[in-house]
């Protein structure tokens, strides 16, 4: 059959396509700026067909309407990253959170470990042989369309066509509907002194020919101002955001030097503006894949000088990192921390950096240090003591691989926050038996 009939015969509303999901199934939802949000809205207007249905995803940029108090019943949500949309749902018990590496997430799925029943999905339309791209995520979405016995497809002008492993053809979704809504979009924010400190601190640490593992937010965004002196720096990242596109057009970003991959920046998925969305289009400069292959410490250790940049909620004197709860309170999750940390440990001349402010400033002017004696009762370890190399500040640089307990405590303290070291150095002369 021709692909343009099995596209028409499967062709359907919104509403009619969420009828096939059944009560008490299992739903993956296209992550990130990939979340199908036509689906996902006929779901809420159809809740009263849905008993328990459990929705799993990782990041939601959109409402997550499924956790209000009213969709109780209908469906339960087990996301693997806690976002902004679901926290209040997870505090209050009507959420529950599912712990799990960013790149073991594809695996889980194929094993059944992570059951799938339904995979709602967003990609462009096909082109002339039928195939659609996954645009701006691939992660474990391609292994959700793979794995799942139903596969429901929003087709979506507003996707961009990207290259790599990107590609599904028509006769691989069971339902499709026609949904040009737009993509959500995070724009990038002023950075502040203390995270240009932070940046200039860790772009000190990146030689040239250097490949790089860049998240979104005001420390990414202040690193890459520090780096336009740089030569021929390479991409293998979770992610890229708007901030890259500077160093790019600038001719920083050439990837010549990769190991893996060469000439190529290779992303999972993308989070930024149209900018970005508008570069990535039909783009042979950029390839998405698979987190398994993306994110994986194997894939990471192959590449050329690797370094990474990611971020805490809290470093203890041992070292260790709290990236992703406050106490007991879920707030975010591991996403591909450790993947990278652990991959760019193996890579010869890697760096792993964990960057953070010294201190949190809360509304009343009230100053809380990351680098604290204990990490909160109840809060994560997301990187080990082990794990972590380098604690990046605006005060400076604490290396840690192959350091005493000892001197892993002097060094996180001379980067502490000044008011906030006294009482780090109480605690360093409880310990250790000597003054700071």
């Amino acid at each position: 059959m021709d692909w343009k009939e099995i596209y028409n015969d499967r062709l359907c509303s919104t509403d009619d396509a969420v009828k096939h999901i059944k009560s008490n199934t299992t739903v993956f939802l296209g992550h990130c700026v990939g979340d199908p949000t036509a689906l996902i809205e006929a779901m809420i207007r159809n809740k009263d067909r849905y008993e328990n249905v459990i929705m799993k995803h990782m990041v939601r940029l959109g409402p997550v309407d499924f956790t209000a108090p009213e969709m109780e019943g209908h469906f339960i949500d087990t996301p693997i990253f806690a976002s902004g949309n679901n926290r209040v749902a997870l505090a209050e018990g009507r959420a529950d959170f599912t712990p799990t590496f960013f790149h073991e997430v594809p695996k889980q799925i194929r094993e059944g470990k992570q059951k799938i029943d339904a995979a709602l999905v967003m990609v462009t339309p096909p082109d002339k042989k039928g195939y659609c791209s996954l645009g701006v995520a691939v992660d474990y979405t391609k292994q959700a369309i793979e794995s799942a016995p139903l596969v429901i497809a929003q087709i979506n002008e507003n996707m961009p066509m990207t290259y790599g492993d990107t590609f599904v053809h028509v006769s691989e979704f069971d339902y499709i509907t026609e949904a040009d809504t737009p993509l959500y979009e995070l724009k990038s924010m002023d950075v502040s002194d203390t995270e240009k400190a932070i940046g200039r601190n860790c772009a000190s640490l990146i030689e040239d020919g250097s490949t790089l593992q860049l998240g979104i937010g005001g420390i990414p965004d202040a690193v890459m101002l520090f780096l336009t002196d740089k030569n021929d720096l390479g991409i293998h990242s979770e992610m890229i955001a708007d901030g890259t596109l500077a160093l790019w057009d600038q001719g920083v970003i050439t990837n010549k030097m990769k190991s893996e991959n060469k000439g190529k920046m290779t992303v999972t998925f993308l989070m930024g503006t149209r900018k970005l969305y508008d570069f990535a289009h039909e783009n042979h400069a950029l390839e998405l894949y698979p987190v398994d292959y993306v994110n994986h410490p194997m894939t990471v250790m192959r590449q050329h000088k690797m370094v990474s940049v990611n971020s805490a909620m809290q470093v203890d004197l041992m070292g260790q990192a709290n990236a992703e709860s406050i106490g007991l309170r879920q707030f975010s999750a591991v996403g591909g921390q450790v993947d990278f940390v652990r991959g760019t440990a193996m890579s010869d001349e890697g760096k792993a950096i964990i960057a953070m402010p010294s201190v949190t400033v809360k509304k009343d002017g009230t100053m809380i240090s990351k680098i604290v004696p204990f990490l909160d009762q109840g809060a994560a370890v997301t990187t080990s003591r082990c794990d972590i190399d380098y604690i990046v500040t605006e005060n400076g640089i604490a290396e840690l691989k192959g350091e005493t307990l000892r001197e892993r405590a002097r060094n996180l303290i001379s980067i502490a926050h000044p008011d906030m070291q006294d009482e780090l150095k109480e605690e360093f002369k409880r310990r250790f038996k000597e003054k700071y």
